[in-house]
């Protein structure tokens, strides 16, 4: 049986501004591709995780503006993901003190726990697209462009 990693799920709705109206058949058919081509999903079968990633933009961001597959090493990401959950996770727990629509669950980042170089590769990615996206500063100091 598979464990799940964790998921992110950063969705924003604007209640005041929804509309009531059903939408037409041919604008739900295309909701409904944008939100699939919108959620990636990583596995490692060997080491049975996965990590769902559901966020608007995010795939493209990483096959265009992120740094290729092997650019970092995998204790460099790793190190970086034990950092960048920490600081999400305080934030989870601060609603008060941070935006709850941003900071919406904890993340379970195990770091004795060997979740290969895909996962790493993909999760220390969403941080430094979420930093940039929605002008957040996990760590202190400059925010990585990538």
């Amino acid at each position: 049986m598979k464990r799940f990693l964790f998921i992110l799920a950063i969705a924003f709705s604007f209640i005041g501004c929804r509309s009531t109206e059903k939408l037409p058949e041919k604008d739900a058919a295309l909701d409904n591709k944008v939100t699939k081509n919108d959620t990636i999903k990583i596995s490692n079968n060997q080491l049975e995780h996965d990590i769902i990633i559901i966020e608007p933009g995010y795939d493209s961001w990483l096959t265009s503006t992120a740094k290729p597959k092997g650019f970092y090493d995998k204790m460099h990401l790793k190190n970086n993901n034990i950092r960048y959950v920490r600081e999400w996770n305080a934030r989870v727990l601060q609603p008060q003190k941070y935006p709850s629509n941003l900071y919406e669950m904890q993340i379970f980042y195990n770091q004795n726990e060997d979740y290969g170089y895909d996962v790493n590769y993909k999760l220390f990615n969403y941080f430094i697209y979420f930093q940039n996206k929605y002008k957040q500063n996990l760590l202190g100091g400059r925010v990585p462009l990538n």
